[in-house]
């Protein structure tokens, strides 16, 4: 493999081909860093696309942008392309744009008005005995059983103005995309953002390892799990999707994207009443939620005894689980007739309740401001302040150029966050940063980061939620061994412990050696319940001896 692939740099948006230049890039990109992963019939067609005239290939690119595969001639104008039948001629000889391209039912009222099938269809329109003034989803529901196979537009509507042209090369260019980012969540777009400055990201060390997919399998797997989620979400039935999903791959992280689809299969097959496809599905996507969820419905079904035994062979694979579990256990033991289990008493945080006058700021503005004075300030923070101040603290080992971690420059955080080994990949660099809490130091490396990376994505640092001076107060006010235990805990599970943060933070005067200098606050307004994520913050909160408390909220009345 060539691994002098160049950096990628957007275009200027001053030049009007301006996405040409970035798809150039993408291309050169891939096969450099990728160019074991493709066939010989890919680097024919990434070799002919350059020999293209640039109109024919800023049109592909157009619509390669845009979605679906489907296009009115009509609707590709482009002053900087000009004539876009002269633009196709190249394209369709190339067998990669189909010029006459037969249109289902559903393609044909995509591409259409609703006067536009009014016309094309009025025989049918009238023999269906539908009124003139009939809706367009309406005339769908009536006409789709009864006009058959697809057709041409030509055929559908001989009189037609217009032509409708296809996209051949759509699941290739998806192939490349999805090699160069790693996923097909991130499109062309983000080439643009960067140039305007939305978004900035930082620069990661990029080498042969820094890539995505090391076998063209990983890329395939990946496409078969993205589609069946596409047809999942057209409303294909769960259970003819179940059949389709690949076995499980030693690749930890399409391990975890087949779990994620074998839980969403399981969740809609279950609301659809399809409890075999349901309990199939979860049982095959392993622990955590899908397993809570099957227990669920064995214990819905009446399957007691079963879900019994799963619920005591149960190692809890993290928090939730471990309480979803503890909550199971007595009620099947209730209904199985056996000693129930003894239950821990959860600790209680301080409460709060308040009454007060409706604003339209929100309960949680409202406690700020009735709870906040010039000595003891309250700021809404939310999930944003602790996970904030971790990510300034470790932002050095979060963006680490590990192998697998970062493979293109618009990474907004690792790829491999949401790992089982993300922390243990790191746990060294972690744990070097986290010493400085120890030292004393970890204040001036936060207020250095936050300067030195101000606007840079992060997936731990709001950037419109913090401030040098709120981060000054917070880092006088919270002892380093509380900061500490809550970073500890963020990295034992961070896709959970993300959320569930109080929503506001109190500042309070010094009153003693030993007196707390802060409070967290979580809010509830009117028929609002503590969530469960919450429940296990404030646990850990009680357990760790940080003051924190509940403010129960009600308006009063006019």
């Amino acid at each position: 493999m060539n691994t002098a692939a160049p950096a990628p740099v957007t275009a200027s948006l001053d030049d009007p081909f301006y996405y040409l230049a970035n798809f150039h890039t993408v291309l050169e990109w891939v096969a450099a860093r990728h160019g074991d992963l493709m066939t010989a019939a890919e680097h024919d067609v990434l070799a002919a696309f350059s020999q293209l005239p640039r109109a024919s290939r800023a049109l592909l690119v157009r619509m390669v942008m845009r979605k679906g595969e489907h296009f009115r001639i009509s609707r590709l104008g482009y002053g900087e392309i000009g004539d876009a039948e002269a633009a196709l001629g190249p394209l369709v000889a190339a067998g990669w744009v189909d010029d006459a391209p037969a249109l289902s039912v559903d393609e044909l009222f995509r591409q259409l008005r609703l006067a536009e099938l009014k016309r094309a269809l009025t025989g049918e329109i009238v023999a269906a005995g539908l009124p003139a003034s009939v809706a367009k989803g309406a005339l769908h529901e009536t006409l789709a059983p009864r006009l058959g196979e697809p057709r041409r537009l030509d055929e559908w509507w001989p009189e037609a103005p217009d032509r409708v042209v296809r996209l051949i090369l759509m699941d290739l260019c998806d192939r490349l995309r999805l090699m160069f980012f790693g996923n097909l969540r991130q499109d062309w777009a983000e080439f643009v953002l960067a140039e305007l400055g939305l978004q900035r990201f930082e620069t990661v060390p990029l080498d042969a390892a820094s890539r995505a997919f090391q076998q063209r399998a990983e890329v395939d797997a990946y496409l078969v799990l993205h589609r069946l989620r596409e047809r999942l979400d057209a409303g294909e039935r769960p259970a003819v999707l179940a059949d389709e999903v690949p076995a499980p791959s030693d690749n930890a992280w399409l391990a975890a994207r087949r779990a994620r689809l074998l839980l969403r299969l399981g969740r809609e097959a279950e609301r659809g009443g399809e409890a075999q496809t349901a309990l199939s599905c979860y049982a095959a996507a392993g622990l955590g939620e899908a397993r809570i969820r099957r227990l669920r419905l064995l214990e819905r079904r009446g399957e007691h005894a079963l879900a019994y035994r799963l619920v005591e062979a149960a190692e809890p694979v993290d928090e939730a689980e471990r309480q979803a579990l503890a909550r199971l256990l007595p009620r099947l033991c209730r209904k199985l007739g056996r000693t129930l289990p003894l239950r821990a008493v959860e600790p209680s945080p301080e409460r709060l309740t308040l009454c007060l006058p409706m604003t339209a700021g929100g309960v949680e503005r409202a406690v700020a401001e009735h709870l906040g004075h010039e000595a003891a300030p309250v700021y809404y923070v939310e999930n944003t302040l602790i996970p904030g101040l971790f990510g300034l603290l470790c932002w050095e080992a979060i963006f680490a150029p590990l192998p697998g971690a970062f493979f293109h420059p618009f990474h907004a955080g690792p790829a491999d966050l949401y790992r089982a080994d993300f922390v243990s990949r790191r746990r060294e660099r972690f744990d070097a940063c986290l010493a400085e809490l120890d030292t004393g130091q970890h204040g001036k490396t936060i207020l250095a980061t936050f300067r030195a990376k101000q606007g840079l994505a992060s997936p731990f640092v709001h950037w419109g939620a913090l401030t040098e001076p709120l981060l000054e107060q917070a880092l006088a006010a919270i002892p380093a061994a509380h900061l500490r235990a809550c970073f500890e805990r963020l990295l034992g599970d961070i896709k959970a412990n993300r959320a569930g943060l109080p929503d506001l933070i109190q500042f309070l005067p010094l009153a003693g050696p030993d007196a707390p200098r802060y409070r967290l606050i979580e809010v509830k307004g009117p028929g609002d319940r503590l969530q469960d994520n919450q429940r296990r913050w404030l646990a850990f909160f009680q357990a760790h001896d940080m003051p924190v408390a509940v403010c129960h909220v009600t308006w009063e009345t006019p």
